[in-house]
């Protein structure tokens, strides 16, 4: 290669790399206003009780590194009676591990959350507290009463950092088809099921699509996971424009595919969300046949793989973005770092293109009328040739 060619790359991916800081400044104005977080790993609280639990007689499955189909074999080993014993005692641990029985996570994460709410009611009328903890507190707590609401399904409840949560739509134990909700950034036990920008939130995601696809075929049995089980991007700062939380995502993400597949529920369609792209783009290698039937990214700024065959997923790969979607001005580059590489949308990148003609924005794809939800409902239905 000439020094004058090899020169002008560079100076070409140096303009890339500035105009992908600009981009992200003005959009935001200025990096302050993504603040850093601090992403939530390992097992949920309670893990080491757990550990030293012997009350079978024998050692339990380590949260941290048992894999979800041997942990789906330890509580097939078990009576209705050791089941209940353990989520009674163990409930975060049981709610949040990977293999255990759907019903029973319902039952632990019950309880957890109870716990939870009494722990934040306590909290909220500390004397010792400040004024603004005691607020966090009682705020705190609402949120989990919210979540005991009678007719929740939560899959998950972590209360670490900004909280995490997981809730089933549908009876997920009797379902044909499954699909799975990746949310972006600005998602946590908070903003979950937000009133505002709902069709931006993975309760709101999750409630369209599972009546899109109960209208679509009425016969069908269907149930809808809304995910928010990692630590997410806050604002557009520079958590948002690199990998380092979808990289502690990923793995959290891919347990839980590996986690329905062990409990014997159907390979899901599994659709991933602005920032929760790059996560998908994370997991997507690590997933095995029957752990995931279909990918579906969309409002994608990248998923740090470079084309569908750098995924090597058993997945079907598809990819939308509507028109006045921001997302569509950030460069599509992976520099130092910063970016998450090709457009998905890209017919280069070789994903099967979604139109979404008639959703607005970047958190729209799931609004009702839409062709975009329309669309991701006859994916999650596998009834391909009905995209269109």
């Amino acid at each position: 290669m000439s020094v004058l060619r090899t020169a002008a790359l560079r100076s070409r991916r140096t303009l890339i790399a500035a105009g992908l800081a600009v981009a992200v400044v003005a959009g935001t104005g200025g990096w302050a206003a993504g603040s850093a977080q601090t992403a939530v790993t390992g097992p949920a609280p309670g893990a080491a009780a757990w550990r030293a639990d012997h009350s079978l007689g024998r050692s339990l499955p380590d949260p941290a590194t048992a894999a979800p189909a041997a942990v789906a074999r330890f509580f097939a080993s078990l009576t209705d009676a050791q089941r209940h014993t353990l989520a009674a005692r163990h409930p975060l641990t049981v709610g949040n591990l990977d293999g255990t029985p759907v019903p029973l996570r319902y039952e632990a994460n019950s309880l957890a959350l109870k716990a939870e709410r009494a722990r934040q009611l306590a909290r909220a009328t500390d004397p010792a507290g400040t004024p603004q903890d005691r607020q966090q507190a009682r705020k705190a707590a609402d949120r989990c009463a919210e979540l005991l609401a009678p007719g929740r399904h939560i899959l998950a409840f972590d209360p670490r950092g900004r909280g995490q949560v997981a809730e089933v739509h549908g009876e997920i134990t009797t379902a044909q088809r499954v699909a799975v909700i990746v949310p972006g950034s600005d998602i946590d036990l908070g903003s979950f099921d937000r009133a505002q920008d709902p069709y931006g939130t993975p309760t709101g995601m999750a409630t369209a699509l599972r009546r899109q696809m109960a209208a679509s075929a009425p016969g069908t049995r269907s149930a809808v996971i809304a995910w928010a089980g990692y630590t997410t991007p806050v604002g557009l700062g520079p958590d948002a424009a690199t990998g380092r939380l979808a990289e502690a995502g990923a793995p959290r993400l891919a347990r839980l595919l590996s986690g329905l597949a062990a409990t014997g529920v159907p390979a899901p369609a599994v659709f991933c969300h602005s920032y929760g792209s790059v996560v998908c783009g994370l997991a997507a290698p690590t997933t095995r046949r029957g752990e995931i039937a279909d990918l579906v990214v969309f409002a994608s700024p990248g998923i740090r793989r470079e084309s569908v065959a750098e995924l090597h997923t058993p997945a079907r790969v598809w990819a939308a973005r509507d028109a006045s979607d921001w997302i569509g001005d950030i460069p599509n580059v992976d520099l130092l770092g910063l970016g998450h590489g090709e457009d998905p949308t890209d017919p280069a990148f070789g994903a099967r293109r979604v139109p979404a003609a008639r959703a607005k924005g970047h958190t729209g794809y799931l609004a009702p009328g839409t062709d975009s939800l329309r669309n991701f409902a006859a994916i999650a239905l596998g009834r391909y040739g009905e995209v269109r």
